[in-house]
């Protein structure tokens, strides 16, 4: 293990994530608040973190390896959210605690959106700003972000790459340089931002909350400047553009790329995965939109329309936005809506869940064990696209699930030893891990009540969801540490 590099990186990352809180100074300064020396507070005490980790070790050399690369992004996740639980500690008026504090930031940078902050429209511009802020940071990953520049300080990039990077395929990179690559995937991030808060802005909504909510809404986080979430607008144009948006952060950004530069939407059209995932939301958003108007929920069709197919796209994608209480609805429909973030997003989107590809490989191994049934000398290869899938890659698909359900088990059973009901228990576990945000029972709306052996699991739930299970369970192997 090359501690040193570990090290020097860690500070270098800590020192470009102090950054992140000069924002929410000059918000704080645009809107008169007090918060400003808050966070310019956090700056300095993050930024000489940052600079007393790198300083001495900022002469060492040599390149990372692949279980460095593990430990690097892990350490920096529990770092990064410990020091982005500051401003939420110590904001005037708080009385959150400290596993309140950890929760909060690490709801924003795994993009949960799951929240123990009541009364939003009270709060501090700044801080508001600053929780949207997490998730846009979080969405793509700042170490990502960071790939593109560690190369110039005497450390590769590939392997904090494969170890950040969402989805079963990770060797796959867009420009034949890893950095390159990285600076790829921001540019759409960024420009996907950009375009979501000019048309949230055009639809109605206030620039301020134009600018917020393009951030969760991109990084598939779900975060609102409201209470009420989207619902507080009312508006089916602004909903809409959510809608538009939250759809294309879910597909996978390596086809936004290849369409971009081809200038042609056959990478779309031609991608398996991108057809499942259109093909799943589109089924859950008909029958939504049935059964709220069916039950009787909505009293004409057009609104069963516009919420069915809204909570569809947001709760499939695990944006976790709301235009009302959904958690509130016949108990059918909150559990299927549920149950369509365990798949969740693209691989290679910002989107949660087991990720579309592994759903569908899943289902296509599944098929082909009951045609083995039939035809037990019989080969059946998997396909996608038409090109058969190495042996490798359905083994780690089934790995990858099998931890999955394990995970999900263990801790859904403490939450319920813990006193929670099995319904909060499950939803709120399936939330975190899937990093979908809202759930049902108690955690319909927000987190606050639960206790706090439930907010630490909790928050174990949402780091393994962000990093995919393998990245935070391979530290625990003896293999991990065996050299």
């Amino acid at each position: 293990m090359q501690y040193h590099a570990i090290c020097k990186i860690i500070g270098v990352l800590l020192t470009i994530f102090s950054l992140t809180m000069l924002p929410p100074v000059l918000v704080a300064w645009i809107y008169e608040e007090s918060t400003g020396w808050l966070f310019f507070r956090v700056f300095l005490a993050t930024l000489s973190s940052g600079l007393l980790l790198w300083f001495p070790m900022r002469r060492h050399a040599g390149d990372l390896r692949l279980r460095d690369g593990f430990m690097v992004v892990v350490l920096f996740w529990v770092v990064l959210a410990l020091f982005g639980s500051l401003p939420f500690l110590y904001m005037p008026g708080s009385t959150l605690r400290v596993v309140d504090a950890v929760f909060e930031s690490l709801s924003g940078l795994t993009t949960t959106g799951a929240t123990v902050i009541t009364g939003l429209d009270e709060l501090p511009r700044s801080l508001l700003y600053y929780r949207q802020q997490l998730q846009w940071l979080g969405g793509m990953g700042i170490i990502v972000l960071a790939v593109a520049i560690l190369p110039m300080l005497g450390v590769g990039g590939m392997q904090l790459y494969r170890a950040e990077t969402p989805g079963p395929m990770k060797d796959n990179k867009l420009t034949p340089r890893i950095t390159e690559t990285a600076k790829a995937l921001w540019y759409i991030y960024l420009g996907l931002t950009i375009l979501c808060a000019l048309a949230y802005w055009t639809a109605g909504m206030p620039l301020f909350d134009a600018v917020a909510h393009s951030f969760s809404t991109v990084a598939i986080g779900g975060f609102s400047t409201h209470d009420d979430s989207m619902g507080y607008f009312n508006s089916a144009a602004i909903e809409a553009v959510a809608v538009l948006f939250m759809l294309l952060a879910g597909v996978n950004f390596a086809l936004h790329f290849l369409a971009w530069r081809s200038l042609s939407l056959r990478p779309y059209a031609a991608d398996p995965e991108f057809r499942t995932y259109f093909t799943v939301l589109g089924i859950s958003a008909v029958i939504a939109t049935g059964y709220l108007y069916y039950t009787g929920t909505f009293s004409n069709f057009g609104s069963a329309l516009h919420h069915g197919i809204f909570q569809a796209v947001s709760i499939g994608t695990t944006t976790g936005f709301t235009t009302a209480e959904y958690h509130m609805w016949p108990s059918f429909l909150p559990v299927l809506l549920l149950l369509t973030s365990f798949i969740g997003g693209c691989a290679g989107s910002t989107g949660g869940g087991l990720k579309v590809i592994r759903v569908l490989l899943l289902f296509k191994q599944g098929m082909r064990e009951i045609r083995r049934l039939v035809h037990p000398n019989a080969h059946y290869l998997v396909k996608v696209g038409g090109k058969p899938l190495p042996k490798e890659v359905i083994d780690s698909v089934w790995g990858f699930f099998s931890l999955y359900v394990i995970c999900f088990t263990v801790m859904s059973l403490i939450l319920a030893a813990s006193g929670l009901d099995l319904v909060t228990a499950f939803s709120a576990v399936a939330a975190c891990i899937n990093n979908l945000g809202p759930g049902l029972g108690e955690v319909g709306s927000n987190y606050a009540g639960l206790n706090d052996t439930a907010k630490w699991v909790l928050c174990v739930a949402m780091l393994l969801g962000r990093l995919e299970i393998f990245t935070l369970l391979v530290l625990f192997t003896p293999t991990f540490w065996r050299k």
